[in-house]
């Protein structure tokens, strides 16, 4: 899963990612990419931005684990650790599909892109001062995919990983033809060999398959400092950084000190920034948005700056999800009805102040979602499936039910009814009950009180044709363990997708993820034309083959009702106070760019007064 792509122009041919056998500072996906070597910086990162300074980030819910490792298997992991590693290449926000050399110096891709060796630079260290070797990489990428449902779906085809030179790995796919693979093993954390596999201060052996709050050894930019479990974790800036002068990384990672600050509930994360508690907030609740900050008087003096950015890199499915290992969810007619009955035009109106549109693409927003009938290359995939996908993904777009008027309304609750009683259920009494008289009730689980609002009137509708709705809020924690362990009927989840996807489409719909703990395959996707539409797209030759054979996935998953799909915006809509300045450039990908980019501005703190 890459950064976002761009359509090339009309008649031009894609270029090779890097020829096959030579040393490269970067890979891409297409074209060539934008910055050459010996570039200095990327343009959207100042290399004069001033460094110090405090930025506060604001989370909800808590944690109790620093090991990335088992994260999605145990334990809830703090927010910020990642940024204590290093990975062989980082990506660029301001072009598609481009990936320049961090640990790594350089790259050369096989044959046929059967292989890739990644050449690392001389000088990284971990804060301990001890080298990054070609072992540390093996080990952390063995260690990922032996103990990490993510990465061993997205790794599935790295046959072999060894050390191959003094600063040389070697990752041997097990097929030939994926374009994407050669890129993506640039991207796990590399982690310390030596730190894991020894000792704690206690002369205790560490175990990397369990969750820990020790502090772990490190190479990035930042250090964990100081933490108290499940409410704050501060990390300092670095200054003896390895690769502070790195070009990706200059202009970046420029606060002196970042903390993560957690609240357990969504109202009070809102009450805690406008009591100046954390700097930054994302705003995803359109309510909010419209209601709760213009009153305020810091916003009205512009002490908290309220700003939307544009967020073009990325397609979302945002939905209700059913659990389709459950007997009731297995029909797609009774997956259909629940859409039906869901009245998204009242709820735009009434609660999210016409701010939404209905998602109606698992790549919403983007290129690559679907429309209208297939045709040309598409076409072309879906016929070698034919036989295994539902008919009408020839003949019938996609459309999520319109609830615009009360005839509208009426008439899609009498589909959904009739739909029902084509599954086995009749309406009596008013309850939908099968044919054994058990009536069928659904739970809808959540761990945020917001979501109440919506599930409630969508609950109301579901009552009109039968269907008996609960709604459980529970803690993180045990969301967490209750959705990695797929014990749960409905719930809403989100899958973001690059433009350029790829490998991790097995993790979030392939059959071998469906089984697995902690997959993102929440849904419970087992679907042989499924699998055959994510190998096109894994292993599709250029641009126009990525394009099609994703509208083709999209279309059948769409077609099997396994969501009922919610809504989203193309603005990421932010807060902050006012105390940070940033490059006259933003990321043409990545939004606001917030705190990657940004800095700590002295007069503008002068000003709003420093945060605590």
């Amino acid at each position: 899963m890459l950064a976002a792509c761009l359509v090339r122009p009309a008649g031009a041919q894609p270029a090779p990612a890097t020829p096959d056998g030579e040393w490269t500072h970067a890979l891409t996906l297409m074209g060539a990419p934008k910055y050459a070597p010996g570039f200095t910086h990327f343009e959207y990162a100042d290399p004069k931005a001033p460094k110090g300074g405090l930025v506060r980030l604001g989370v909800q819910g808590g944690f109790d684990n620093l090991n990335i490792v088992v994260s999605g298997l145990k334990g809830d992991l703090e927010g910020g650790i990642q940024q204590i590693y290093d990975t062989l290449t980082t990506t660029s926000s301001d072009e598609p599909s481009s990936a320049y050399g961090l640990l790594a110096e350089a790259v050369k891709v096989g044959p046929d892109l059967g292989s890739a060796v990644y050449r690392l630079r001389e000088g990284p260290t971990w804060h301990d001062g001890r080298p990054i070797t070609p072992e540390d990489v093996v080990w952390s990428f063995e260690t990922l995919k032996g103990n990490s449902p993510f990465y061993a779906s997205y790794y599935h085809n790295v046959a072999k990983v060894e050390a191959t030179g003094p600063r040389e790995v070697t990752f041997t796919f097990s097929e030939k033809g994926n374009r994407e693979l050669p890129q993506v093993v640039g991207q796990f954390p590399v982690l310390p060999k030596h730190w894991w596999t020894g000792k704690d201060a206690q002369g205790r052996a560490r175990n990397v398959t369990e969750t820990t709050l020790e502090i772990p050894l490190g190479s990035g930019p930042y250090r964990l400092e100081k933490l108290e479990p499940g409410r704050t974790a501060t990390y300092t800036r670095v200054a003896e950084y390895w690769g502070k002068d790195v070009p990706a990384n200059v202009g970046r990672n420029n606060f002196g000190t970042v903390r993560y600050e957690y609240f357990r509930d969504g109202t009070v994360l809102v009450e805690a920034l406008k009591g100046d508690l954390y700097d930054f907030r994302i705003e995803n609740i359109a309510r909010n948005w419209a209601t709760a900050y213009d009153d305020f008087p810091a916003v009205k003096e512009g002490r908290l700056i309220k700003e939307p950015f544009p967020d073009r890199g990325n397609g979302i499915m945002q939905a209700f999800v059913f659990n389709t290992r459950k007997d009731k969810f297995k029909d797609q007619r009774v997956r259909r009805a629940f859409n039906l009955a869901m009245n998204f035009e009242e709820m735009n109106k009434a609660l999210f102040y016409g701010l939404y549109k209905r998602i109606d693409s698992y790549f919403f927003g983007s290129e690559l979602a679907s429309s209208g009938l297939p045709e040309g290359r598409e076409r072309e995939i879906l016929e070698s499936v034919k036989d295994k996908v539902p008919a009408s993904v020839f003949t019938t777009p996609y459309k999520n039910p319109v609830s615009d008027t009360s005839d509208a309304v009426r008439a899609n609750l009498r589909e959904a009814v009739r739909l029902l009683r084509e599954a086995g259920y009749e309406l009596k009494g008013g309850q939908m009950i099968d044919k054994a008289g058990t009536p069928l009730t659904v739970e809808f689980l959540e761990f945020q009180n917001t979501f109440e609002r919506v599930i409630l009137p969508f609950s109301a509708q579901l009552k009109l044709i039968g269907i008996g709705a609960s709604l459980r809020v529970i803690d993180q924690a045990q969301y967490q363990n209750r959705i990695r362990n797929f014990d749960f009927e409905i719930t809403t989840t989100g899958w973001g997708e690059s433009l350029s996807p790829g490998n991790e489409q097995r993790e979030y719909w392939g059959s071998a993820a469906a089984d697995k703990p902690g997959s993102r395959n929440l849904i419970g996707v087992k679907d042989p034309a499924i699998d055959a539409l994510i190998d096109k797209l894994v292993f599709a030759p250029d641009r126009e083959g990525v394009v099609a054979a994703t509208r083709a996935l999209d279309r059948v998953l769409l077609a099997h009702d396994f969501v009922v799909p919610q809504w989203a915006s193309d603005r990421q809509r932010t807060l902050r106070w006012n105390r940070f300045s940033h490059p006259p450039v933003l990321p043409l990908y990545g939004a606001s760019g917030f705190p990657t980019t940004w800095w700590y501005d002295e007069a503008l703190a002068a000003k709003t007064g420093a945060p605590r």
